[in-house]
C-alpha cells in the first residue's frame, strides 16, 4: 500500500512538474540560434531579394493585382506585349528600390541584435534603431503598395477578376478554390456545404 501511495505521488509530482515547465517555454525557442533574432533566415531572403514579405496584403487582398504574380500568370491572364513591358517596368524599379531597403532594414535590425547580445545598448540608443527600422519597414511597405497602385491602369478589368480567380479571392470561397488546393479541407476550413 505504501509503495502504490509513493507511487501515485510520484506521478502527481512528476506530471505536474512537466505541466509547469510547458508552461514557461517560449514559442520561440530555437530563435535564439539565429544570426539575427528578430528575422528568419526566409525573412532574410524575402528582403534580400525584394520580395514582398507580406507588405501589400492591403492592396492584394483587395482585389488590386501585384506585378510579380501578374508577370508569374502572364499567359493565363493574356497579357499583351504592350501590357507586359509596363508591368516588368514597374517590377524592376519596385525590386531594385525593395533590395536597397530590405539590405538597409537587415542591417540595422542586425545593429540592434548586436547591441542587445554585447549588452551595450541604452534607451536612447533603443529608440534610435527602431525608429530607423520603421521608417524603413515604411518605406519598404510604400515601395510595394505604390506598383499595386499602378497595376489598375494597365491591365483591363476582366484580366484584374481573372487575376483574382486565379489567386483564390472571391466574394464566395466555396464557389472559387485555387489551384492546389485539397478541396475537402477548403471546404472545411471555409464553412462551405
Amino acid at each position: 500500500m505504501k509503495s502504490k501511495l509513493s507511487l501515485v505521488l510520484l506521478f502527481i509530482f512528476v506530471t505536474s512538474m512537466s505541466v509547469f515547465a510547458e508552461t514557461y517555454t517560449s514559442k520561440y525557442v530555437g530563435e535564439e540560434y539565429r544570426k539575427i533574432k528578430s528575422l528568419s533566415p526566409d525573412d532574410v531572403e524575402e528582403l534580400t531579394k525584394g520580395g514582398g514579405w507580406g507588405l501589400a496584403k492591403a492592396a492584394e487582398l483587395n482585389g488590386i493585382p501585384g506585378p510579380a504574380h501578374i508577370l508569374e500568370m502572364e499567359d493565363k491572364i493574356n497579357l499583351t506585349d504592350e501590357q507586359k513591358k509596363k508591368i516588368q517596368k514597374i517590377y524592376n524599379e519596385m525590386t531594385g528600390e525593395a533590395i536597397a531597403l530590405g539590405k538597409q532594414l537587415i542591417r540595422l535590425e542586425m545593429e540592434l541584435n548586436i547591441g542587445f547580445s554585447n549588452r551595450n545598448i541604452n534607451q536612447e540608443l533603443l529608440e534610435n534603431y527602431v525608429r530607423e527600422i520603421e521608417k524603413v519597414r515604411a518605406k519598404l511597405r510604400i515601395v510595394h503598395l505604390s506598383t499595386h497602385l499602378q497595376t489598375p491602369n494597365i491591365l483591363t478589368n476582366k484580366q484584374i477578376i481573372l487575376y483574382n480567380k486565379l489567386r483564390g479571392y472571391s466574394n464566395d470561397p466555396c464557389q472559387n478554390i485555387p489551384e492546389g488546393h485539397n478541396v475537402e479541407m477548403w471546404k472545411k476550413h471555409n464553412g462551405c456545404k
